[in-house]
C-alpha cells in the first residue's frame, strides 16, 4: 500500500492515477464467498464438473472452472459435490401447540429443525394451512423460518384441522382461496385438495376452480377414498400435481396393476403433463410400486417427503435419505439432483429456485457420497440394500453457512 501511495503521489493527473491503479488491480473485485473445487452438479445448467462458485450478497456472482478474484471467506470443498439447494414440495410445518393436529399443531414440524441437515433450502407446506388459518401460519412459521416457506393453500378454509372440519363443504370457497391467493402470489405456489370423505366432487371442482382463476397447480393429496384414482386424473389439468405416487393401500388402486405393468391411465396422465410427486410420508411409499415402475421409466417428477412428526422417525427420514433410495433403485446422482431441485423448481413454478444462475438465490448443499453396505426401508417394513448414501455436509441458504457438519466453513483453530 505504502508503494502505491507513493506512485499515486508521483502521478501527473488524477486520470493517469486511477488508469494506474486499475491496471494494478486495486479495484479487483471482491467475493463475499467462494466454494473451491467442488464437483458441481447443476442440470438446470448442464453442468456437471469440477468448478468454483462466487456469492455475493445472497446471490450467486459466478460459476467457472476457476475464480481467481479475491474473496472475504474462502471455502475448499474438493472432494464434495456440489449442487443447488434442495426443494421439497410436500412438507406439513405449521407448527403449533395444538395436540394431535397438523394446523398450528404438534403434528407439524418446525423446518429449520430439519430441513438445513438434509441439504433443504425450500419447503412447500403441503395444504396445512387454508385461506382462514394462512395469515396465522404465515406470521408464526413463514415469517420465522429461515428456510424458505411455500404453500399450498387447502381450500378447506381452516386447513388440516381434523377430519370434521375438512368435510365441511361450506369451508371450501373458491373465491376467499383465490383473493388470498392474489394477495400472496409469491409465497402461495397452489391449491390443495386432499383428506375429504364425501362422494361428491364439489370439493375437488372447488379446488381446481381456485387453482384455475389464480394461475396455479392443483395439488392433489389422494386421501380421497371415494374418488377413483383415474377419475382424479382425468380431471386434472397439465401442471397440476398429484402426491403419494407409490403407495398402496386398500383404500386407493395403486399405479402398478396386478399384472406388474404401470396402469394405462396412470401413464396417460403423465403424457398430458401430469406431475407426479413422491409424497414419501409415513405410509406413502412402497418398493413393490416403486422398483417395478422404476424399472419401465415411471419415475416422480418430485421427491417430496411429507415431512410431518411421524414419517421423519420412520422409514422416510428425510430428503438424503430418499434420494438414497433411488440411488439404490438404479437412479444416478445427476437423475436424483436434477429431482431434487430444477424438476422441483419447474414443478412448483418458481424458476429463480433450483439452479446456479448469476443472480439466482444463492442456494446451496456440499455433500458426499459415502461408499459401504446400506440399507433403505419403505412404508410397508420392507428393505434393500444400496452401496452408496447420500450425506450432506454443508448448507448455504441466500449466501449464509446454515448447516455445517464438520467445520468445513468455520475457522481453524491449531492446538
Amino acid at each position: 500500500m505504502k508503494r502505491i501511495i507513493s506512485k499515486v503521489r508521483n502521478a501527473s493527473g488524477i486520470g493517469f492515477c486511477l488508469a494506474w491503479m486499475l491496471s494494478q488491480g486495486v479495484f479487483a473485485q471482491t467475493y463475499e464467498l467462494v466454494i473451491k473445487g467442488a464437483q458441481v452438479i447443476d442440470p438446470a445448467n448442464s453442468r456437471n464438473g469440477k468448478m468454483d462458485v462466487a456469492i455475493n450478497q445472497g446471490k450467486i456472482a459466478k460459476v467457472a472452472p476457476a475464480i481467481t478474484e479475491t474473496a472475504a471467506q474462502v471455502i475448499h470443498a474438493e472432494g464434495f459435490y456440489l449442487s443447488p439447494g434442495f426443494i421439497d414440495p410436500h412438507t406439513h410445518v405449521f407448527v403449533g401447540t395444538a395436540a394431535g393436529q397438523f394446523a398450528d399443531g404438534i403434528n407439524s414440524v418446525s423446518p429449520d429443525d430439519f430441513t438445513f441437515r438434509s441439504g433443504v433450502t425450500t419447503v412447500v407446506d403441503a395444504g396445512t394451512s387454508g385461506w382462514r388459518s394462512f395469515p396465522t401460519f404465515k406470521k408464526q412459521v413463514i415469517d420465522q423460518s429461515k428456510t424458505r416457506i411455500l404453500a399450498f393453500l387447502n381450500i378447506s378454509g381452516r386447513g388440516m384441522t381434523g377430519a370434521a372440519h375438512e368435510q365441511d363443504l361450506s369451508d371450501m370457497d373458491a373465491d376467499s382461496a383465490v383473493a388470498l391467493i392474489r394477495r400472496h402470489p409469491d409465497i402461495i405456489a397452489g391449491v390443495k385438495i386432499g383428506h375429504y370423505n364425501g362422494k361428491e366432487w364439489t370439493p375437488f371442482d372447488n379446488a381446481l376452480n381456485a387453482a384455475r382463476q389464480a394461475g396455479k397447480p392443483l395439488f392433489v393429496e389422494c386421501h380421497l377414498p371415494e374418488y377413483s384414482l383415474e377419475d382424479q386424473l382425468a380431471r386434472m389439468r397439465p401442471g397440476d400435481i398429484i402426491t403419494h405416487t407409490f403407495e398402496h393401500i386398500k383404500e386407493r388402486m395403486p399405479v402398478v396393476g396386478e399384472n406388474g405393468q404401470v396402469r394405462p391411465f396412470v401413464l396417460e396422465a403423465r403424457k398430458k403433463g401430469i406431475l407426479f410427486d413422491l409424497g414419501h410420508g409415513g405410509a406413502g411409499f412402497w418398493f413393490d410400486q416403486a422398483v417395478p415402475a422404476v424399472k419401465q421409466g415411471f419415475y416422480p417428477n418430485s421427491f417430496g417427503t411429507d415431512l410431518h412428526r411421524f414419517s421423519m422417525n420412520s422409514a422416510m427420514k428425510d430428503m438424503a435419505n430418499v434420494m438414497s433410495k433411488f440411488i439404490a433403485m438404479g437412479f444416478s446422482l445427476e437423475q436424483v439432483v436434477e429431482i431434487a431441485t430444477w424438476g422441483t423448481a419447474k414443478a412448483i413454478r418458481h424458476p429463480e429456485l433450483g439452479n446456479l444462475r448469476q443472480e439466482n438465490p444463492a442456494d446451496i448443499v456440499l455433500f458426499r457420497l459415502r461408499e459401504g453396505d446400506f440399507g433403505f426401508m419403505d412404508s410397508a417394513g420392507n428393505s434393500i440394500r444400496g452401496n452408496r448414501k447420500l450425506e450432506v455436509e454443508l448448507t448455504i441458504r441466500q449466501g449464509k453457512v446454515v448447516w455445517d457438519l464438520n467445520g468445513l466453513a468455520a475457522k481453524k483453530q491449531g492446538f
